[in-house]
Parts: structure tokens; sequence; C-alpha cells
């Protein structure tokens, strides 16, 4: 594990979990070693979090011999060197999002892990939600007829106070962007799970915070040259339409999801702050039984929910990680593809060259195609 805060107390609870609930498990994951930049800190993850032993060095667990998996959850500026190292040295990958700063270390990484010949994941969990991924069977049987809008939005507030320091996402050289990347790669990556690939793009950016305090001098300021908030229009190779908006200043919103999909038969709705349901309508019905319905996603043939409590008991944003846990290493233990359910390396990259696209289109002002990776 490359990391011991948000990501590395998630991912890591997410190993612990999976064996208990995914019973017999693929495979049961023996927690190694954790990297971690500060000793202190890190050495109590290790004790917490139960992994056999800690580096401040993330060279030193890559070459560990005892390690087969890296999970990669540093800044975005960490995810290239151990990546690449990784797969140099035949161990599987499961990294953050989002994969690159920009698609050229994303091109990287992925030519590192097929020359290699191991397994490779981005950890984008919300295809693992088993709402979306009921949404995606709905619209991969027809339910909804064809698909002609799709639009997201992810929202959060965090960013609002001007005292939040600068850390590193706010620095384009190790974030690569802002809220774009940080929030807009998620909602890029499921655009592209549930409705196909994305063929033009044209989006606007706003930074209203321009300088932060310093982590380490709060009295000093330094420059903030990454993106607050984002909106982008978006045309799909099949032929939809859609939007895409994120930002880190939308007072009172903590996670706030929100994804429709607009068909010729009806639309689905999903709000991750209410992961448990799903909204559906359809024109199948009689008319004097129209209107939104919704699902509960708590039935033991719904995805991934077998595995857990009785219907009605739901689960939290947590789970989607057990999950996505549980993806990587059945597709270790029998050596299975990674794709379509999960996001490979590729998928990553197809999401930094979105995000490039947008960010070129900004510039331009005009509609940009994102480029074909090969």
């Amino acid at each position: 594990m490359l990391g011991y805060s948000f990501m590395g107390k998630a991912h890591s609870n997410a190993y612990a979990r999976m064996p208990v609930f995914f019973y017999p498990p693929p495979a049961r994951p023996r927690l190694v070693a954790i990297a971690g930049r500060t000793e202190g800190k890190v050495k109590e993850a290790a004790v917490r979090f139960g992994f056999q032993r800690y580096y401040t060095d993330w060279n030193k667990l890559v070459a560990d011999p005892e390690v087969e998996v890296v999970d990669n959850g540093l800044p975005n500026d960490m995810h290239l060197g151990p990546c690449v190292e990784a797969a140099e040295r035949g161990k599987h990958i499961l990294c953050e999002k989002p994969l690159g700063r920009n698609p050229g270390e994303s091109q990287a990484m992925l030519r590192a892990a097929e020359k290699a010949g191991v397994k490779h994941m981005v950890a984008f969990n919300y295809r693992f939600v088993p709402a979306v991924r009921l949404a995606k069977q709905f619209i991969d049987e027809g339910y909804i007829g064809k698909v002609l809008q799709f639009r997201a939005a992810y929202l959060q507030d965090w960013a609002m106070d001007p005292d939040v320091p600068r850390t590193w996402r706010f620095r384009k050289e190790s974030a690569g962007s802002g809220a774009l990347g940080d929030l807009g790669a998620h909602i890029i990556d499921l655009s592209r799970f549930l409705v196909g690939e994305i063929g033009a793009t044209v989006g606007i950016a706003k930074t209203f915070t321009g300088a932060r305090p310093l982590p380490g001098d709060p009295t000093k300021k330094g420059e903030v040259d990454v993106d607050d908030a984002f909106v982008a229009l978006v045309k799909f190779t099949g032929g939809a339409v859609g939007s895409l908006e994120a930002s880190r200043f939308c007072a009172g919103r903590r996670n706030f999801q929100r994804i429709e999909i607009h068909g010729t038969e009806g639309s689905i709705g999903f709000n991750l702050e209410r992961l448990n349901e799903l909204e559906v309508y359809s024109n199948r019905e009689q008319s004097d039984r129209r209107g939104f319905k919704t699902i509960l996603v708590t039935e033991a043939d719904h995805p991934f929910v077998g595995k857990w409590w009785p219907r009605g008991h739901i689960i939290g944003w947590e789970h989607a990680m057990v999950h996505e846990v549980y993806h990587f290493f059945d597709v270790i233990a029998r050596d299975g593809r990674v794709a379509p359910w999960g996001a490979t390396f590729y998928d990553g990259l197809r999401a930094d060259e979105v995000i490039e696209a947008v960010q070129k289109s900004i510039s331009s002002q005009r509609w940009e195609a994102p480029g074909l990776a090969s």
C-alpha cells in the first residue's frame, strides 16, 4: 500500500473486509507493507491497518520480494514512477484516479503494464456501486431504449474556505488539474462506462480563490493554478449528447454526485448521497402507472448485494471499494480480464484524454476531440 491517509485507509479496509463477505475469497490478501513519507504516521498506519512492516521509501516497498500487488494511493505526481517500477518488477497494480497528470503519463503506465503482462486497474470505485451496476444492466438490456442524453454533476464544498492550505491538490505540478481531474475524472469514467466513448467536448473552468496559505508557513500564500470548478458539454460517438460538471465550491454539497441517463423509452437517475437507490422511468408502463419509481437496490439478486445483508439493509460508500478489491483479486486468481467491469489503465488513459480535451477547449474556445488512445 502506497499512502496511509484517506485512500490508504479506505483500501486497507477493503482488503480486510473482502474475504469475510466474499467467502470463499478468490484469494486472501496478506497485508505485507505500507509506505509513506512521515515515519511516525506510516508506522502507526501499519499497526492500525494490519500491515507487517512499513517503509518511508516507496522504492523499497516496490522492490520487496513478498509484495505481489501494489496499491498506489499517493498524490497524482507519484503515480507514474511507482506504477512503472511495479510493472517492471512483475507486480499487479491498482492505482488511484486520475491515472496520470496527463495522457502521456497514463500512456507510459499502460505500456509498462501491458509489456510486463500484469493486471492493472484504476480505482474508479463508482463502477462498483450496486445501483450504478444495475443502471448499466438496464441500459445494456435496452430498458430505456437508445440513450439520447447523459448528465452528471459531482459537487463538494470543502475548498470554499480561503484558509484551506495550498496542498498538492491546488497545484498543477502535482495534481495536473483541479476539480476537473479530482472529481471530473469519476463522472467522465462513468459516462464512458454507461454510455460510451466521448468524441468531442467543449468546456469552461473557473478558479475562485487564486492564492492560499502555504502548508509550511500560513503567513505566506502561494498561487493556485488549477480549476475550482468546470462545466463541459460532450458529444458521444454513439450519437448521444451530455453535460459534465464538477466543483469544490458548492456550499452544502459534501459529496454530491448526480447522474441522469435519458433514452427513447425511459430514464434513469442516481444520487451518490442515496447510493442504495436507483430512480427509473419507463414509457412501457401503462399511462396511469407512469412516473419515476425508486428501486431500493438491496435485493439478493442485485449486483454484489447478496454478499452482504438481508434485503432492506443498506450498504455504504466504502462497500464499493470492497467490491472493487474482490473484482481485482478474482481477476488475478483466475487470470481473467479487468475490463469491461473494472477500469483498466486504458480506461484511465481515455479519461485523461477527455480531461486534456476539456482543458484545450477552455483555451481554444472551440470543440476539441480527445486523443485516440492506441
